[in-house]
Protein backbone atom coordinates (compact mmCIF):
# COMPACT_ATOMS: atom_id res chain seq x y z
CA UNK A 1 0.00 0.00 0.00
CA UNK A 2 1.22 3.19 -0.76
CA UNK A 3 1.00 4.54 2.85
CA UNK A 4 2.49 2.12 4.28
CA UNK A 5 5.80 2.02 1.80
CA UNK A 6 5.98 6.07 2.53
CA UNK A 7 5.93 5.45 6.55
CA UNK A 8 8.65 2.52 6.14
CA UNK A 9 10.80 4.83 3.86
CA UNK A 10 10.49 7.14 6.89
CA UNK A 11 11.72 5.18 9.22
CA UNK A 12 14.85 3.64 7.42
CA UNK A 13 15.31 7.19 6.63
CA UNK A 14 15.38 8.25 10.29
CA UNK A 15 16.98 4.76 11.20
CA UNK A 16 19.79 6.19 8.14
CA UNK A 17 20.54 9.49 10.13
CA UNK A 18 20.71 8.74 13.41
CA UNK A 19 23.39 6.34 12.60
CA UNK A 20 25.23 8.83 10.22
CA UNK A 21 25.06 11.48 13.16
CA UNK A 22 27.05 8.98 15.40
CA UNK A 23 24.10 8.05 17.95
CA UNK A 24 23.92 5.07 18.18
CA UNK A 25 27.66 4.10 18.11
CA UNK A 26 27.65 1.04 15.77
CA UNK A 27 28.78 2.32 12.59
CA UNK A 28 31.91 4.30 11.58
CA UNK A 29 31.47 8.03 10.86
CA UNK A 30 31.71 9.28 7.54
CA UNK A 31 33.42 12.51 8.69
CA UNK A 32 35.74 13.74 11.56
CA UNK A 33 33.72 16.82 12.25
CA UNK A 34 30.79 14.12 13.20
CA UNK A 35 32.83 11.99 14.92
CA UNK A 36 34.23 14.61 16.81
CA UNK A 37 30.64 15.95 17.27
CA UNK A 38 29.59 12.36 18.81
CA UNK A 39 32.38 12.43 21.11
CA UNK A 40 31.35 16.31 22.39
CA UNK A 41 28.05 14.81 23.16
CA UNK A 42 29.22 11.78 24.96
CA UNK A 43 31.66 14.08 26.95
CA UNK A 44 29.07 15.99 28.25
CA UNK A 45 26.73 13.74 28.99
CA UNK A 46 29.44 12.24 31.18
CA UNK A 47 30.16 15.37 32.53
CA UNK A 48 26.36 15.61 33.51
CA UNK A 49 26.16 12.81 34.66
CA UNK A 50 29.01 13.00 37.41
CA UNK A 51 27.67 16.62 38.37
CA UNK A 52 24.47 15.21 39.00
CA UNK A 53 25.75 12.33 41.80
CA UNK A 54 25.80 15.88 43.76
CA UNK A 55 22.13 16.50 44.32
CA UNK A 56 21.27 12.66 44.07
CA UNK A 57 23.50 11.35 46.70
CA UNK A 58 24.59 14.01 48.89
CA UNK A 59 22.42 13.88 51.63
CA UNK A 60 21.48 10.08 51.45
CA UNK A 61 25.49 9.91 52.08
CA UNK A 62 25.87 12.16 54.85
CA UNK A 63 22.76 11.52 56.47
CA UNK A 64 24.59 10.45 59.95
CA UNK A 65 25.82 14.00 60.87
CA UNK A 66 22.11 14.78 60.47
CA UNK A 67 20.72 12.04 62.73
CA UNK A 68 24.08 13.21 64.83
CA UNK A 69 22.52 16.76 65.22
CA UNK A 70 19.05 15.81 65.78
CA UNK A 71 20.46 13.79 69.05
CA UNK A 72 21.99 16.41 70.60
CA UNK A 73 20.20 19.62 69.27
CA UNK A 74 16.69 18.01 69.80
CA UNK A 75 13.77 20.25 69.15
CA UNK A 76 10.95 17.50 67.76
CA UNK A 77 7.90 15.06 69.04
CA UNK A 78 8.75 11.79 68.93
CA UNK A 79 11.16 9.26 69.56
CA UNK A 80 14.91 9.71 69.20
CA UNK A 81 15.29 6.63 68.15
CA UNK A 82 13.21 6.83 65.09
CA UNK A 83 15.69 9.29 63.75
CA UNK A 84 18.33 6.18 62.90
CA UNK A 85 15.49 4.82 60.12
CA UNK A 86 15.60 7.76 57.75
CA UNK A 87 18.88 6.84 56.47
CA UNK A 88 17.83 3.57 55.83
CA UNK A 89 14.71 4.29 54.68
CA UNK A 90 15.90 6.57 52.18
CA UNK A 91 18.73 4.24 50.09
CA UNK A 92 15.83 1.90 50.49
CA UNK A 93 13.29 3.82 48.25
CA UNK A 94 15.75 5.22 46.08
CA UNK A 95 17.11 1.83 45.15
CA UNK A 96 14.07 -0.40 44.98
CA UNK A 97 12.36 1.97 43.43
CA UNK A 98 15.04 1.73 40.34
CA UNK A 99 13.79 -1.33 38.97
CA UNK A 100 10.69 0.32 38.40
CA UNK A 101 11.65 3.80 37.06
CA UNK A 102 14.17 2.19 34.44
CA UNK A 103 11.40 -0.15 33.41
CA UNK A 104 9.51 2.42 32.73
CA UNK A 105 11.97 5.05 31.02
CA UNK A 106 13.81 2.33 29.16
CA UNK A 107 11.67 2.05 25.93
CA UNK A 108 8.04 3.68 25.89
CA UNK A 109 8.47 6.92 28.52
CA UNK A 110 12.33 7.22 26.37
CA UNK A 111 11.19 10.71 25.56
CA UNK A 112 10.17 11.81 28.77
CA UNK A 113 13.44 10.88 30.39
CA UNK A 114 14.21 14.76 30.74
CA UNK A 115 10.75 15.87 32.11
CA UNK A 116 10.85 13.23 34.37
CA UNK A 117 14.08 14.23 35.92
CA UNK A 118 13.24 17.69 36.37
CA UNK A 119 10.12 16.64 38.38
CA UNK A 120 12.21 14.66 40.38
CA UNK A 121 14.73 17.46 41.23
CA UNK A 122 11.23 19.47 41.86
CA UNK A 123 9.67 16.93 44.49
CA UNK A 124 13.37 16.70 45.96
CA UNK A 125 13.87 20.25 46.47
CA UNK A 126 9.73 20.67 47.73
CA UNK A 127 10.58 18.02 50.03
CA UNK A 128 13.66 19.49 51.88
CA UNK A 129 12.35 22.94 52.20
CA UNK A 130 8.79 20.85 54.05
CA UNK A 131 11.06 19.45 55.86
CA UNK A 132 12.88 22.14 56.92
CA UNK A 133 9.34 23.18 58.80
CA UNK A 134 9.09 19.74 60.53
CA UNK A 135 8.36 19.49 63.73
CA UNK A 136 7.71 15.58 64.74
CA UNK A 137 10.16 13.00 63.96
CA UNK A 138 7.83 11.20 61.41
CA UNK A 139 7.30 14.93 59.31
CA UNK A 140 11.87 13.82 58.66
CA UNK A 141 10.86 10.32 57.85
CA UNK A 142 8.03 11.09 55.00
CA UNK A 143 9.94 14.36 53.37
CA UNK A 144 13.48 13.34 53.76
CA UNK A 145 13.65 9.39 53.78
CA UNK A 146 10.33 9.00 51.66
CA UNK A 147 9.54 11.78 49.26
CA UNK A 148 13.31 13.57 48.36
CA UNK A 149 14.51 10.00 47.98
CA UNK A 150 11.76 8.99 45.24
CA UNK A 151 12.71 12.76 43.74
CA UNK A 152 16.40 11.54 43.61
CA UNK A 153 15.58 8.06 42.10
CA UNK A 154 13.84 9.84 39.48
CA UNK A 155 16.64 12.17 38.64
CA UNK A 156 18.83 9.15 38.83
CA UNK A 157 16.90 6.72 36.56
CA UNK A 158 16.36 7.93 33.49
CA UNK A 159 19.46 10.09 33.33
CA UNK A 160 21.65 7.09 33.99
CA UNK A 161 19.52 5.24 31.27
CA UNK A 162 20.98 7.44 28.47
CA UNK A 163 24.44 7.14 29.95
CA UNK A 164 24.16 3.94 29.37
CA UNK A 165 23.08 4.11 25.90
CA UNK A 166 25.40 7.51 24.75
CA UNK A 167 28.50 4.64 25.92
CA UNK A 168 26.69 1.03 25.12
CA UNK A 169 29.33 0.42 22.60
CA UNK A 170 32.23 0.89 23.94
CA UNK A 171 34.02 2.36 27.83
CA UNK A 172 30.36 1.55 29.62
CA UNK A 173 32.16 0.03 32.81
CA UNK A 174 34.32 3.02 32.46
CA UNK A 175 31.67 5.27 32.27
CA UNK A 176 29.73 4.21 34.66
CA UNK A 177 33.22 3.54 36.84
CA UNK A 178 33.33 7.07 36.65
CA UNK A 179 30.06 8.36 37.79
CA UNK A 180 30.53 6.47 40.96
CA UNK A 181 33.98 8.12 41.73
CA UNK A 182 32.14 10.96 41.48
CA UNK A 183 29.55 9.59 44.19
CA UNK A 184 32.36 8.61 46.60
CA UNK A 185 33.65 12.58 46.33
CA UNK A 186 30.22 13.37 47.20
CA UNK A 187 30.34 11.07 50.24
CA UNK A 188 33.60 12.40 50.97
CA UNK A 189 32.85 16.37 50.86
CA UNK A 190 29.26 16.59 51.52
CA UNK A 191 29.95 15.58 55.44
CA UNK A 192 32.16 18.45 55.93
CA UNK A 193 29.43 21.15 54.52
CA UNK A 194 26.67 19.48 56.16
CA UNK A 195 28.59 20.08 59.45
CA UNK A 196 29.43 23.32 58.87
CA UNK A 197 26.07 24.71 57.47
CA UNK A 198 24.73 22.90 60.62
CA UNK A 199 27.11 24.76 63.15
CA UNK A 200 25.89 27.80 61.79
CA UNK A 201 23.17 28.04 60.78
CA UNK A 202 20.94 24.66 62.25
CA UNK A 203 18.89 22.20 60.25
CA UNK A 204 16.45 24.41 58.94
CA UNK A 205 18.59 26.76 57.33
CA UNK A 206 20.54 24.25 55.97
CA UNK A 207 17.97 21.99 54.73
CA UNK A 208 16.99 24.86 52.98
CA UNK A 209 20.45 26.02 51.26
CA UNK A 210 20.46 22.34 50.68
CA UNK A 211 16.89 22.92 48.40
CA UNK A 212 18.74 25.67 46.34
CA UNK A 213 21.65 23.65 45.87
CA UNK A 214 19.98 20.93 44.21
CA UNK A 215 17.83 22.89 42.15
CA UNK A 216 21.22 24.83 40.70
CA UNK A 217 23.28 21.68 39.86
CA UNK A 218 20.47 19.47 38.84
CA UNK A 219 18.43 21.54 35.68
CA UNK A 220 21.30 22.26 34.01
CA UNK A 221 22.95 19.24 34.29
CA UNK A 222 19.84 17.39 33.23
CA UNK A 223 19.72 19.29 30.27
CA UNK A 224 23.37 18.26 29.41
CA UNK A 225 21.82 14.39 28.78
CA UNK A 226 19.96 14.50 26.19
CA UNK A 227 17.98 11.33 25.46
CA UNK A 228 19.49 8.99 22.62
CA UNK A 229 18.51 8.68 19.21
CA UNK A 230 18.08 5.00 19.77
CA UNK A 231 15.60 5.35 22.68
CA UNK A 232 13.82 7.68 20.66
CA UNK A 233 13.28 5.72 17.52
CA UNK A 234 11.80 2.71 19.63
CA UNK A 235 9.33 5.72 21.39
CA UNK A 236 8.70 6.83 17.91
CA UNK A 237 7.76 3.72 16.41
CA UNK A 238 5.47 2.76 18.88
CA UNK A 239 3.48 5.90 19.24
CA UNK A 240 3.36 5.49 15.24
CA UNK A 241 1.67 1.59 15.61
CA UNK A 242 -0.86 3.19 18.44
CA UNK A 243 -1.94 5.52 15.85
CA UNK A 244 -2.18 3.15 12.86
CA UNK A 245 -2.99 -0.06 13.63
CA UNK A 246 -2.87 -1.96 9.85
CA UNK A 247 1.03 -0.82 10.18
CA UNK A 248 1.30 -3.57 12.78
CA UNK A 249 3.42 -6.10 10.52
CA UNK A 250 5.96 -3.20 9.07
CA UNK A 251 9.15 -3.83 10.51
CA UNK A 252 10.32 -2.16 13.69
CA UNK A 253 12.58 -2.22 16.16
CA UNK A 254 11.56 -3.92 19.83
CA UNK A 255 9.22 -1.80 21.81
CA UNK A 256 8.53 -4.55 24.59
CA UNK A 257 10.86 -5.09 27.18
CA UNK A 258 12.94 -8.64 26.78
CA UNK A 259 12.61 -11.15 29.91
CA UNK A 260 14.18 -13.84 28.15
CA UNK A 261 17.35 -13.40 30.80
CA UNK A 262 14.58 -14.28 33.17
CA UNK A 263 15.50 -17.96 32.02
CA UNK A 264 18.73 -17.89 32.33
CA UNK A 265 20.92 -18.45 36.03
CA UNK A 266 23.44 -16.03 35.23
CA UNK A 267 20.86 -12.74 36.34
CA UNK A 268 20.44 -14.96 39.56
CA UNK A 269 24.00 -15.77 40.53
CA UNK A 270 24.88 -11.81 39.84
CA UNK A 271 22.03 -10.43 41.85
CA UNK A 272 22.34 -13.00 44.79
CA UNK A 273 25.79 -11.73 44.80
CA UNK A 274 24.95 -7.71 44.78
CA UNK A 275 22.65 -8.12 47.59
CA UNK A 276 25.25 -10.26 49.77
CA UNK A 277 27.59 -7.63 48.96
CA UNK A 278 25.71 -4.86 49.73
CA UNK A 279 24.10 -5.98 53.10
CA UNK A 280 28.24 -6.47 54.18
CA UNK A 281 28.80 -3.40 52.87
CA UNK A 282 26.56 -1.21 54.87
CA UNK A 283 27.61 -2.72 57.65
CA UNK A 284 30.78 -0.75 58.50
CA UNK A 285 28.94 2.55 57.09
CA UNK A 286 26.92 2.30 59.91
CA UNK A 287 28.75 0.86 62.89
CA UNK A 288 31.97 1.64 61.80
CA UNK A 289 32.21 5.01 63.95
CA UNK A 290 30.65 3.84 66.74
CA UNK A 291 32.98 1.01 67.28
CA UNK A 292 35.53 3.77 67.43
CA UNK A 293 34.08 5.58 69.97
CA UNK A 294 32.40 2.84 71.92
CA UNK A 295 34.50 -0.10 72.12
CA UNK A 296 38.19 0.94 70.61
CA UNK A 297 37.98 4.20 72.89
CA UNK A 298 39.03 6.42 70.19
CA UNK A 299 38.04 10.56 69.85
CA UNK A 300 35.09 11.44 68.36
CA UNK A 301 38.00 13.26 65.90
CA UNK A 302 39.46 9.94 65.00
CA UNK A 303 36.16 8.33 64.59
CA UNK A 304 34.99 10.79 62.36
CA UNK A 305 37.89 10.39 60.28
CA UNK A 306 37.40 6.54 59.63
CA UNK A 307 34.30 7.31 57.98
CA UNK A 308 35.79 9.91 55.62
CA UNK A 309 38.70 7.43 54.86
CA UNK A 310 35.79 4.96 53.94
CA UNK A 311 34.59 6.91 51.42
CA UNK A 312 37.74 8.27 49.81
CA UNK A 313 39.21 5.41 48.44
CA UNK A 314 36.05 4.62 46.54
CA UNK A 315 36.66 7.79 44.19
CA UNK A 316 39.87 6.21 42.74
CA UNK A 317 38.85 2.27 42.82
CA UNK A 318 35.13 2.89 41.03
CA UNK A 319 37.09 4.10 37.86
CA UNK A 320 40.02 1.39 38.62
CA UNK A 321 37.00 -1.41 38.60
CA UNK A 322 35.20 0.02 35.52
CA UNK A 323 38.54 0.06 33.86
CA UNK A 324 39.47 -3.49 34.53
CA UNK A 325 36.14 -4.27 33.20
CA UNK A 326 36.46 -2.67 29.78
CA UNK A 327 40.06 -3.26 29.42
CA UNK A 328 41.19 -5.02 25.95
CA UNK A 329 44.80 -4.97 26.65
CA UNK A 330 44.87 -8.08 29.40
CA UNK A 331 40.83 -9.85 29.73
CA UNK A 332 39.54 -10.39 32.85
CA UNK A 333 36.00 -11.75 33.16
CA UNK A 334 33.54 -9.77 35.06
CA UNK A 335 33.18 -12.34 37.69
CA UNK A 336 37.20 -12.38 38.06
CA UNK A 337 37.02 -8.63 38.82
CA UNK A 338 33.94 -9.03 41.33
CA UNK A 339 36.15 -11.76 42.91
CA UNK A 340 39.14 -9.43 43.80
CA UNK A 341 36.68 -6.87 45.01
CA UNK A 342 34.76 -9.50 47.16
CA UNK A 343 37.43 -11.41 48.34
CA UNK A 344 39.72 -8.52 49.18
CA UNK A 345 36.85 -6.66 51.15
CA UNK A 346 36.38 -10.04 53.51
CA UNK A 347 40.11 -10.20 54.36
CA UNK A 348 39.90 -6.92 55.42
CA UNK A 349 37.38 -6.86 57.48
CA UNK A 350 38.53 -10.43 58.76
CA UNK A 351 42.39 -9.44 59.65
CA UNK A 352 42.38 -5.78 60.15
CA UNK A 353 38.83 -4.59 61.79
CA UNK A 354 38.61 -8.27 63.27
CA UNK A 355 41.90 -8.17 64.93
CA UNK A 356 42.27 -4.50 66.12
CA UNK A 357 42.63 -4.24 69.57
CA UNK A 358 41.65 -1.68 72.14
CA UNK A 359 43.44 1.94 71.34
CA UNK A 360 44.95 0.81 67.85
CA UNK A 361 43.92 3.61 65.43
CA UNK A 362 46.56 2.14 62.90
CA UNK A 363 44.51 -0.71 61.84
CA UNK A 364 41.15 1.06 61.84
CA UNK A 365 42.56 3.21 59.26
CA UNK A 366 44.38 0.44 57.34
CA UNK A 367 40.65 -1.10 56.99
CA UNK A 368 39.18 1.72 56.30
CA UNK A 369 40.95 2.49 53.24
CA UNK A 370 41.20 -1.15 52.29
CA UNK A 371 38.33 -1.97 52.35
CA UNK A 372 36.75 1.10 51.49
CA UNK A 373 38.65 0.81 48.12
CA UNK A 374 37.63 -2.36 47.68
CA UNK A 375 34.10 -2.78 48.23
CA UNK A 376 33.57 0.47 47.45
CA UNK A 377 34.27 -0.45 43.72
CA UNK A 378 31.98 -3.28 44.01
CA UNK A 379 28.80 -1.67 41.86
CA UNK A 380 31.57 -0.28 38.74
CA UNK A 381 31.72 -3.88 37.89
CA UNK A 382 28.46 -3.79 36.88
CA UNK A 383 29.23 -2.93 33.44
CA UNK A 384 31.23 -5.98 33.12
CA UNK A 385 28.07 -7.93 34.39
CA UNK A 386 26.10 -6.59 31.59
CA UNK A 387 28.52 -7.02 29.33
CA UNK A 388 28.58 -10.84 29.98
CA UNK A 389 24.34 -10.83 30.01
CA UNK A 390 24.87 -9.20 26.46
CA UNK A 391 27.02 -11.91 25.33
CA UNK A 392 25.01 -14.48 26.79
CA UNK A 393 21.79 -13.18 24.49
CA UNK A 394 23.39 -13.02 21.27
CA UNK A 395 24.64 -16.44 21.94
CA UNK A 396 21.25 -17.54 22.26
CA UNK A 397 19.94 -15.23 19.69
CA UNK A 398 17.96 -12.91 22.20
CA UNK A 399 16.75 -9.39 22.59
CA UNK A 400 17.90 -8.25 26.13
CA UNK A 401 17.76 -4.45 27.89
CA UNK A 402 20.83 -3.23 28.74
CA UNK A 403 19.20 -0.61 31.11
CA UNK A 404 16.63 -2.63 32.57
CA UNK A 405 19.29 -4.83 33.78
CA UNK A 406 21.05 -2.50 35.29
CA UNK A 407 18.56 -1.07 37.20
CA UNK A 408 17.23 -4.66 38.79
CA UNK A 409 21.23 -4.83 39.78
CA UNK A 410 20.75 -1.50 41.40
CA UNK A 411 17.11 -3.01 43.03
CA UNK A 412 19.26 -6.06 44.10
CA UNK A 413 21.14 -3.74 45.90
CA UNK A 414 18.30 -1.86 47.50
CA UNK A 415 17.34 -5.32 49.14
CA UNK A 416 21.18 -5.68 50.19
CA UNK A 417 21.04 -2.21 52.24
CA UNK A 418 17.71 -2.81 54.19
CA UNK A 419 18.63 -6.64 54.72
CA UNK A 420 21.71 -5.77 56.39
CA UNK A 421 20.22 -2.69 58.39
CA UNK A 422 17.93 -5.18 59.71
CA UNK A 423 20.03 -7.97 60.50
CA UNK A 424 22.70 -5.62 61.99
CA UNK A 425 20.71 -5.03 65.34
CA UNK A 426 20.04 -8.47 66.53
CA UNK A 427 23.63 -9.32 65.68
CA UNK A 428 25.58 -6.59 68.14
CA UNK A 429 22.24 -7.56 70.34
CA UNK A 430 24.04 -11.19 70.30
CA UNK A 431 27.26 -9.96 70.57
CA UNK A 432 26.60 -7.86 73.32
CA UNK A 433 25.44 -10.48 75.42
CA UNK A 434 27.72 -12.84 74.46
CA UNK A 435 31.14 -10.76 74.67
CA UNK A 436 30.13 -7.66 76.69
CA UNK A 437 32.76 -4.47 75.79
CA UNK A 438 36.26 -5.23 74.64
CA UNK A 439 38.45 -6.01 77.11
CA UNK A 440 42.12 -4.69 76.86
CA UNK A 441 44.43 -6.82 74.44
CA UNK A 442 41.13 -8.58 73.15
CA UNK A 443 40.20 -8.69 69.22
CA UNK A 444 37.53 -6.44 67.63
CA UNK A 445 35.73 -9.91 67.02
CA UNK A 446 35.67 -10.80 70.35
CA UNK A 447 33.88 -7.67 71.13
CA UNK A 448 29.99 -6.69 71.03
CA UNK A 449 30.71 -6.41 67.18
CA UNK A 450 31.82 -9.87 66.69
CA UNK A 451 29.29 -10.92 65.42
CA UNK A 452 28.96 -7.58 62.69
CA UNK A 453 32.67 -7.84 61.71
CA UNK A 454 31.97 -12.03 60.94
CA UNK A 455 28.98 -10.88 58.87
CA UNK A 456 30.50 -8.65 56.97
CA UNK A 457 33.61 -10.59 56.00
CA UNK A 458 31.31 -13.47 55.32
CA UNK A 459 29.00 -11.60 53.10
CA UNK A 460 31.97 -9.89 51.11
CA UNK A 461 33.04 -13.50 50.54
CA UNK A 462 29.70 -14.06 48.97
CA UNK A 463 29.71 -10.81 46.99
CA UNK A 464 32.29 -12.85 44.55
CA UNK A 465 31.17 -16.22 44.38
CA UNK A 466 30.01 -15.71 40.92
CA UNK A 467 33.64 -16.83 39.53
CA UNK A 468 32.99 -20.27 41.41
CA UNK A 469 29.86 -20.56 39.28
CA UNK A 470 31.33 -19.70 36.14
CA UNK A 471 34.75 -22.50 36.96
CA UNK A 472 32.14 -25.19 37.34
CA UNK A 473 30.72 -24.32 34.38
CA UNK A 474 34.31 -24.01 32.14
CA UNK A 475 35.22 -27.87 33.59
CA UNK A 476 31.30 -29.57 32.67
Amino acid sequence: MPDESIVLQARLASHQESQNSGHDGLVVEHTPSRHNNSNSKRALVLLGSAILQLPIWGFAMSYGIFQEYFIEHWTLQGSQSLTGIIGMTSNGVMYLSMPFLFALFTKRWARHRQTAALCGTLLACLSFVLSSFSTNVWHLVATQGVLAAFGSALVFSPMTLSLGEWYKTSNRALAYGITLSCKNIVGSVCPFLFSALLDRHGFRFTLRIWAIMIAGTSVFTILLIPTHSSALLVAMDETTEEQNGEMASLPTRSRKIPWHFLHHRTIYIYSIAIMLQSAGYGIPQTYLNTYASEVALLSQTSATLLLTLFNIPGIASSSFFGYLSDNKRFTLSATTVTCVSGLSSALSAFLLWGLNTQGSLVTLVLFAITFGFFAGGYSATWGGLINDLESEARNSNEAIDSGMIYGLLNGARGLGYVAGGLIGVPLLKAGTEKYGRLASGDFGVQSSYGPLILFTGLASVFGGWGVLWKWKNLRM
